[in-house]
């Protein structure tokens, strides 16, 4: 019963769409009708109001650290299975037929409170990738490549096959930036 109700709440919380309510509230508009149609920040930011696109990364990261450091400090044991619960939350959001965003931010949000090395690996890696090549969708799936193979070698080691997961989970909510970027069709995009 007790790890129904932290999968439970951990997976609402995931689940709240903060790019849609914000966009709703400060702007009168439907993200879904935006750019990708995605609710994520990177989408928000297309709005031209890079104050709510970083609201909405801040809150996006925030939901994913909340519930993980609590059952990271109190049940330890489920912290893998609570992180996955927040991340498929913010995939497939209950308010929203199951359309969310993908993932990054609520990933980031994650890995910072598992462990915060790897939290300052991914980020580093991917404003590198970013910075390189402009294109969001690419840094993201490249940065969570890399951290698996970082974890491996870290000496603070977590769960493995958790990131492997979460890397294939990464790919899936990116297929379509995937064929985009395949045909040359991805928008590069502005972050500041």
């Amino acid at each position: 019963m007790e790890l129904t109700l932290i999968i439970s709440i951990s997976y609402l919380m995931g689940s709240i769409p903060f790019g849609f309510i914000l966009t709703k509230f400060f702007l009168n508009k439907d993200i879904r009708e935006v750019g990708s149609g995605n609710i994520g920040a990177t989408n928000v930011l297309r709005t031209g109001n890079k104050k709510i696109g970083y609201l909405t990364l801040s809150l996006d990261v925030l939901k994913a650290v909340i519930p993980v450091i609590y059952i990271k400090l109190n049940f330890p044991e489920f912290v893998y299975v609570v992180s996955l619960s927040v991340f498929i939350g913010h995939v497939f959001p209950l308010w929203l037929k199951f359309k969310g965003g993908k993932g990054v931010a609520t990933y980031v949000g994650i890995l910072f409170s598992i462990n915060y090395i790897l939290g300052l690996f991914f980020a580093l890696s991917w404003l590198l990738i970013f910075f390189i090549s402009r294109y969001s969708s690419l840094a993201s799936i490249l940065a969570t490549l890399t951290i698996p193979f970082f974890n491996f070698l870290n000496p603070n080691y977590e769960n493995e096959y958790f990131f492997i997961i979460m890397f294939i989970l990464i790919l899936f909510t990116h297929r379509e930036n995937i064929k985009r970027l395949i045909n040359k069709e991805e928008s590069k995009t502005k972050i500041y």
